[in-house]
């Protein structure tokens, strides 16, 4: 009998930097019970789906934004969406930004069962953009100063009858992010994304900002045989235009569905996950083709050291 779970990509229109938890939570519900009624079993929230993206301004205190952060999940305010959830069976996960009891700062993803139970936290491992302020940009990206690098890896957990995996954003581009959870049997990846369509350091790459989000996540899934489910918060928000183009990605490299719209909007597929075994078992066969030994410098090495 195939294995399927009928996924949902539940992708955001822009987020105002004054509108409350309260507000947002009510649109992530109403998603939640788009997919309900679509049948889905799980949905999947952008990275950074609570607030608008604050990263773009600068605080000369680091606890400046410290009101974008959850310091506990669920919360007050997050708590009726996993109530919804147990309510509905459907499953979520949600990027929002996590302020811990010790004070460390991290781009989080929690991944919820139909229960409402939570089965893992993923943290972002490839932090993008700037420390420091840039006065200099027409918006900014301090992503590096609001969040740490998570070193906790990327994991894969056992749900939804399935093996599911997450990342964030900027770990989408990089490759390792994919093969890590291939080397664990992924069936599925999880990626939210928050995504300025003008990149300041090269705006030549403005014009293929939509290609290169496809392009990273479609290879991935091909090379690693795995779904991936790419969702955005898109359009305008607070003067910055973000992609949206929210795609779920089949094993085999094609995109299944993708939003039309820029603003909150619901996709859905029913994914076949024995579809996975006809890339792991030949092309992608890992134990039989692999060979570690010649891609020590993957691991040995961080930047480039040219001959």
């Amino acid at each position: 009998m195939t294995r399927t779970l009928h996924v949902g990509a539940a992708q955001l229109g822009p987020i105002a930097r004054d509108e409350p938890r309260s507000t947002v939570v009510a649109r992530l519900m109403a998603l939640l019970r788009q997919g309900a009624d679509a049948g889905c079993e799980l949905v999947v929230f952008p990275e950074l789906a609570l607030t608008t993206f604050f990263p773009r301004w600068f605080t000369a205190d680091l606890a400046g934004h410290d009101h974008y952060y959850e310091t506990e999940m669920p919360g007050p305010e997050t708590q009726p969406l996993f109530d919804l959830a147990r309510e509905l069976r459907v499953g979520f996960a949600l990027g929002y930004a996590e302020l811990t009891p010790d004070g460390h700062r991290y781009n989080t993803t929690v991944l919820v069962e139909r229960d409402g139970s939570i089965v893992g936290h993923f943290r972002k491992v490839h932090i993008p953009g700037h420390e420091d302020d840039e006065p200099w940009r027409p918006f900014q990206h301090l992503e590096r100063r609001y969040f740490e690098e998570s070193d906790e890896g990327f994991g894969v957990w056992r749900c939804f009858d399935s093996i599911v995996g997450m990342a964030t954003c900027n770990d989408r581009r990089w490759p390792e992010t994919y093969r890590e959870m291939g080397l664990q049997g992924v069936e599925m990846i999880l990626i939210g994304y928050n995504t300025p369509i003008h990149y300041a350091p090269d705006p030549g790459q403005n014009a293929l900002q939509g290609f290169h989000n496809h392009l990273c996540m479609q290879a991935g899934a091909y090379q690693n045989g795995t779904w991936v489910v790419g969702v955005a918060k898109g359009g305008t928000e607070e003067g910055v235009e973000s992609l949206a183009q929210s795609a779920i990605i089949a094993p085999s490299g094609q995109i299944v569905a993708q939003a039309v719209t820029t603003g909150d909007e619901l996709i859905t597929a029913v994914a076949d996950l024995d579809w996975c075994r006809h890339y792991k078992e030949t092309l992608f066969d890992f134990a039989r083709y692999r060979r570690p030994e010649a891609y020590r410098r993957i691991t040995d090495q961080k930047g480039v050291i040219e001959p």
